[in-house]
């Protein structure tokens, strides 16, 4: 069984994987700030937005790698959690009850799969 690895190193290459995607949520909602603020024009946020979504974009692909699919991708939906603090915060756009109650979900979701099975 060469693919067989040591419990110890699968937990650390799971641990590396959800440190990855994560980082890949963030850049991800940054570079989609970044498209927001640049307002449809041509212009440097529009360019270091394309760059951020793009670097998100090959850190999940390096994530994947690193974990189980079906733990690391649920795990992208923290993006939407990034998004609404950010654009609470940088576009001082209103975050209402339901968006509270749905980010906690997302949030409580998140954990119990980055959880595994332990």
């Amino acid at each position: 069984m060469e693919n067989a690895q040591p419990q110890h190193n699968s937990h650390s290459n799971q641990k590396l994987g959800i440190g990855l995607i994560l980082l890949s949520a963030v850049c991800t909602s940054v570079g989609q700030l970044l498209w927001k603020i640049a307002d449809g024009e041509i212009n440097i946020p529009l360019l270091i937005g394309c760059v951020c979504y793009g670097a998100g974009a090959v850190t999940m692909m390096i994530a994947f790698r690193f974990g189980k699919l079906s733990v690391l991708h649920p795990m992208l939906s923290l993006g939407y959690v990034f998004a609404l603090v950010m654009g609470s915060i940088f576009l001082d756009e209103h975050i209402s009850a339901m968006h509270i109650i749905g980010t906690a979900l997302i949030i409580v979701g998140a954990i119990l799969i980055g959880g595994g099975e332990n």
